[in-house]
């Protein structure tokens, strides 16, 4: 007798974030995790312990217990229990985010173990309040767009890179900054690291600040200026106790400041973990970044009692999982198992801790320089027409930087708020966060200016969802030659949420027409380099558009050339030649191509006058914008070339 599938329930497949590869498998991708991340997790510690005076004995402890708690961290994250790891393969590392906030906290405290044990004391509360705050902080995101994210981590990069030219120059102290021999081997990392991402891609590239680590530090050692004397001292086997450096002072500016890091990181974790999950294919939830900051706090508050630091995922590794396509969360669980093991070897943290300071100054260059980038990327989703922003972004960068450069500023200010002050990333962020309440989230939002000018009078956002018709159409007709059919319907798609709500407005307003209307607008469009264009009789937009290249006053041989390209082109087609002609560098380009489109079709030409009317209103509409935002003049608006 055979049994059908109706007679039985059919198993789901299981999703490949939930398979369980074989273990020679697990072995080789979780140890190409471990190697990707090497770096990244070791100069927290490295950087600090410099910064605040540790000894190199003391140092190796803290990359022990780094790596341990990294181990440990990843396993939650990627395994999960109860309502804890958002189980996606994520790996776990210490933030950047608070390697100065950290410095700063030490140095205010004497350096040394008296600053850390109130780094520990804040990093563990901090944890706590982390992993408390996880199921709500999914309702604070509106309170983190790409303004404050990306300003936080573009600050975080700049902030840092003073850190790193520290090192680079021969640490804190160094007594030959202008060392030529420093100088070599800093950009001699800094310039291998480059080559291997120019010349190699996939796991060689992801490993290329490992590589010129170790090969700066073997180039040293072999000129005998790195020392590895504590390599042979150190035990193969030792385990880390917790509160190693002693039992944890809390201090409440500290915990503050710390807590605002903790606040960043868990809108960085937010990102990776949407960022892995359109990686793997899965749809996160708000429990799914609930549980993600829950691994957050509970790994911070592990680490700060194992002797390490504030824990989020790493975006390094997350683009390793999109790059070897290897899915399984398995396999992140069995780096944080060789994490583990490393961070029993102490002899491995001795090898880490000879890396000379030069050496890893130039990666630190890189790394951080890199941060920023992340942030500018960021920040390029920003709609920066609304001056708001540009006020949040500049603040908050000019605070960070002014902070930062000068950091002796924090002695104006009473001690409670010395550690804020002293912190470019602290005080920067916080700034962000601050301005963005204060502009998007109290009082009226007006929005951002969208036409006028600061002498004649600004039309704002909100000025243009209360107009009526009439008002809409008399300030926004000139996006379009001829009839205003195409405004009027972009005003029956009020409110807008932005102005690139408003600006798409219009152009699906001028793709919904019908052939008539399209035929009748088309028609309206003048011939290129007419006399009454340049005369200004076509209207100011027209004669903006084609003397941007020099339509509207071309030579005797280029005008004859011209006209005879667009009367051909008007006899063949019926309709005006169309041209965006500010997408162009001359007059010479815009009538190569009237040449080449005489040979497509009529419906080819008919679409392609559209896709340039569309053209020519966004331009009008940046011109807008730009004059009523002049900071932006110099980049959105086309200056006319006539005198």
């Amino acid at each position: 007798m055979t049994t059908t599938t109706a007679d039985r329930p059919v198993a789901r497949p299981k999703h490949p974030v939930d398979e369980v590869l074989p273990v020679p498998k697990l072995a080789i991708y979780g140890f190409q995790h471990v190697l990707a991340f090497y770096a990244g997790a070791v100069v927290v510690p490295l950087l600090l312990a410099g910064a605040i005076g540790l000894t190199n004995e003391q140092l190796i402890h803290l990359i022990n217990a780094d790596l341990f708690t990294c181990g440990i961290a990843s396993i939650i994250q990627s395994i999960g229990f109860w309502k804890v790891g958002v189980r996606l393969p994520l790996l776990q590392g210490v933030t950047f985010t608070a390697v100065s906030p950290m410095i700063a906290i030490g140095l205010a405290h004497g350096g040394g173990t008296d600053g850390l044990v109130v780094i520990y004391g804040a990093v563990i509360v901090a944890g706590l309040v982390t992993f408390l705050i996880a199921p709500y902080f999914s309702r604070l995101i509106r309170f983190f767009p790409p303004v404050v994210t990306g300003s936080v981590i573009t600050i975080i990069g700049i902030a840092l890179l003073p850190v790193a030219a520290t090192d680079a120059v021969g640490g804190a102290g160094s007594l030959h900054p202008e060392s030529g021999r420093n100088l070599a081997y800093a950009m001699g990392t800094l310039f291998l690291i480059v080559v291997i991402q120019r010349v190699f891609k996939g796991f060689m590239a992801t490993i290329a600040v490992l590589v010129g680590l170790v090969v700066g530090t073997l180039v040293a050692w072999i000129l005998g200026d790195a020392q590895f004397a504590d390599v042979g001292g150190s035990h193969w086997l030792g385990v880390t106790t917790p509160f190693f450096f002693g039992w944890p002072k809390f201090s409440l500016a500290a915990i503050v400041s710390m807590v605002v890091v903790m606040l960043i990181t868990g809108v960085e974790t937010t990102g990776d973990v949407f960022a892995t999950g359109e990686i793997v294919q899965k749809r996160v939830t708000r429990d799914d970044i609930a549980r993600a900051l829950r691994a957050d706090g509970l790994a911070t508050v592990i680490g700060g009692v194992f002797n390490s630091f504030p824990y989020t995922c790493f975006a390094e590794n997350v683009g390793l999982v999109r790059l070897t396509r290897v899915l399984s969360r398995y396999v992140v669980a069995a780096a944080g198992v060789f994490m583990i093991v490393l961070g029993l070897i102490p002899k491995a943290g001795a090898v880490v801790a000879g890396i000379p300071h030069p050496v890893l100054g130039g990666a630190a260059l890189a790394m951080f320089a890199t941060v920023a980038v992340v942030g500018i990327q960021t920040l390029s989703r920003v709609d920066f027409h609304d001056h708001r922003n540009v006020v949040i972004v500049a603040t908050s960068l000019g605070v960070a930087v002014y902070v930062t450069v000068q950091p002796d500023v924090a002695k104006a200010v009473p001690d409670w708020a010395q550690i804020i002050l002293g912190s470019g990333i602290t005080i920067g962020s916080l700034t962000a966060i601050i301005l963005n309440l204060v502009f998007h989230h109290v009082g009226k939002d007006f929005g951002p200016a969208v036409a006028g000018s600061p002498g004649a009078g600004l039309v704002r956002l909100d000025q243009v969802n209360e107009m009526d018709r009439d008002t809409f159409v008399a300030t926004f007709a000139g996006l379009f030659q001829g009839p205003h059919w195409a405004v009027e319907r972009a005003y029956d798609r009020r409110p807008f949420a932005d102005t690139q709500d408003l600006r798409q407005a219009f152009q699906e307003a001028l793709f919904s027409a019908s052939d008539e209307e399209e035929d009748v607008l088309i028609a309206a469009y003048p011939n290129l380099g007419a006399d009454s264009v340049a005369l200004g009789d076509e209207g100011p937009g027209s004669r903006l558009d084609q003397s941007s290249v020099g339509l509207t006053h071309l030579g005797a041989l280029e005008h004859e050339e011209l006209t005879a390209v667009t009367r051909a082109y008007r006899e063949r087609f019926g309709f005006p030649l169309i041209v965006c002609a500010r997408d162009h560098e001359s007059a010479e380009s815009v009538i190569a191509q009237g040449r080449v489109r005489l040979g497509n079709s009529p419906r080819q030409e008919h679409a392609a006058a559209l896709v340039e009317i569309s053209k020519i209103a966004g331009h009008r509409f940046d011109d807008l914008v730009a004059e009523a935002n002049p900071i932006h003049s110099a980049r959105t608006r086309q200056i006319s070339t006539e005198a």
